[in-house]
């Protein structure tokens, strides 16, 4: 039995959220896959009604003992965070970083995968040529909120955030990349990890980094192909050749900003599937899966969302949680689903989020019977 904790969010990650469970309840159907979900209201909707200051953090977005609740499911299922009645930070620091940080999700996981009838912004591109994984670190770098100001508010402020590598943090993070690496190999990817940082001028946490990774690829990954490249050039290369990427690996915030371009390229926000991870069994942790677009709030309510990155993010729910705890039903249920939306795509998915050729409930009864083979 998958237990799956559900937040719904603001603005339309209700209505995406809604659309993935009606597609695992599909793929549950064919697989054979035994889970139940829970709400939990969590959102800046609850978060103002509940007496919090829309413009300072002056409580608590979601509490600890929300959290800890938490902890005793298999995987959280979010649709989207953001109100635009609430100053930006608020709700991101409140709930998402709280969950990264509280429950140990060390791993971004990113996939960055062109599917046919997706149009992508650069010229002459196909499926074949884009599609690889971004692996973040997501616990450390200048997300961990070291530093602070002096003298706010005067010609004389001084500001510093610092960015922060321990080499326990790299190692595991660099450990899974790996790992994902040989997996697709195994799959008949090419089997080629590429580093992605800011050598010549990080030196100190770049170093570590570099360290890390030419050491643990040679002692225990010698069958996986390693590759370096500064992250500007890397923006460069995803835009030139990103058929040169099979799996990338990257530190907090310079993956931050190249999933955003990785999204891009595959389509746009509305097709972009995130999870924020702890892939460890037993660690006492629950991963987090969401799609990556933010709340709509202009066009919620109006069935217009486009629901695939969501889809996306159910699919990957289940085949990462299935391969933590050992559930083959629902690895297979999070493989079917992705087979069904790639097969529905050149039909219903337009180039934006917002040009849809069917409605938001529409897509997902469509991805629905595909999975059920119909």
């Amino acid at each position: 039995m998958l237990r799956i904790a559900v937040i719904g969010g603001d603005g339309t990650g209700p209505e995406v959220v809604a659309e993935g469970l009606k597609v695992v309840a599909a793929a549950a159907r064919v697989t054979g896959l035994t889970y139940e979900t829970e709400p939990f209201d969590v959102s800046g909707g609850r978060y103002i009604a509940t007496g919090g200051n829309p413009k300072t953090a002056s409580q608590p977005v979601i509490t600890d003992a929300e959290v800890d609740a938490l902890r005793a499911f298999d995987a959280i299922y979010l649709g989207a965070v953001g109100h635009p009645d609430v100053a930006p930070g608020i709700l991101e620091q409140g709930l998402l970083l709280k969950l990264r940080f509280k429950l140990d999700q060390y791993i971004n996981l990113r996939p960055v995968k062109l599917l046919e009838g997706v149009t992508t912004p650069l010229a002459d591109r196909t499926p074949e040529g884009i599609d690889f994984i971004v692996v973040r670190e997501n616990t450390e770098d200048l997300y961990c909120g070291k530093g602070g100001v002096m003298r706010e508010g005067t010609r004389h402020e001084i500001s510093t955030q610092s960015m922060v590598a321990t080499r326990f943090g790299v190692e595991r993070c660099l450990r899974y990349a790996f790992d994902v690496a040989r997996r697709r190999k195994a799959e008949g990817k090419p089997g080629r990890l590429t580093l992605v940082h800011k050598t010549n001028v990080l030196t100190f946490c770049g170093g570590t980094w570099y360290r890390a990774f030419e050491e643990i690829g040679e002692a225990d990954y010698a069958d996986i192909e390693r590759d370096y490249n500064h992250v500007d050039a890397c923006c460069m290369y995803m835009t030139t050749r990103p058929d040169a990427y099979d799996v990338i690996v990257v530190p907090n915030m310079f993956g931050d900003i190249i999933t955003d371009l990785g999204a891009a390229i595959a389509g746009g926000m509305g097709m972009a599937a995130s999870g924020n991870i702890n892939p460890d069994p037993g660690s006492g942790s629950v991963s987090m899966f969401e799609p990556v677009h933010g709340s709509a709030p202009d066009i919620a309510g109006q069935n217009r969302a486009n629901p695939i990155a969501a889809i996306l993010s159910a699919a990957m729910l289940l085949t990462e949680t299935g391969r933590i705890v050992g559930n083959s039903a629902a690895v297979q249920a999070g493989t079917l689903i992705e087979s069904a939306v790639a097969s529905v795509c050149p039909r219903f998915i337009g180039q934006r989020m917002d040009r849809l050729n069917a409605s938001t409930t529409e897509i997902g009864d469509v991805v629905a019977r595909a999975v059920g083979g119909q």
